[in-house]
């Protein structure tokens, strides 16, 4: 999700639904014009599939 190198959050998020995990590690979301939004992500992925647990640590400290 690290924009423009790879994809929106809209299609991570669609992509973790496809592959149905248990739990998904949001990382690598730091692009050229900041963070991506992992609070949306993870907004995404619970709305289509409540059983995932999107687990968001502290990768890029402040």
């Amino acid at each position: 999700m690290n924009l423009p190198y790879t994809m929106p959050v809209e299609r991570a998020a669609s992509a973790v639904l496809d592959f149905k995990p248990k739990q998904v590690y949001p990382y690598h979301y730091r692009g050229t014009e900041g963070l991506s939004d992992v609070d949306k992500f993870k907004t995404l992925v619970n709305k289509g599939n409540p059983d995932i647990d999107v687990v968001q640590l502290n990768w890029y400290p402040r």
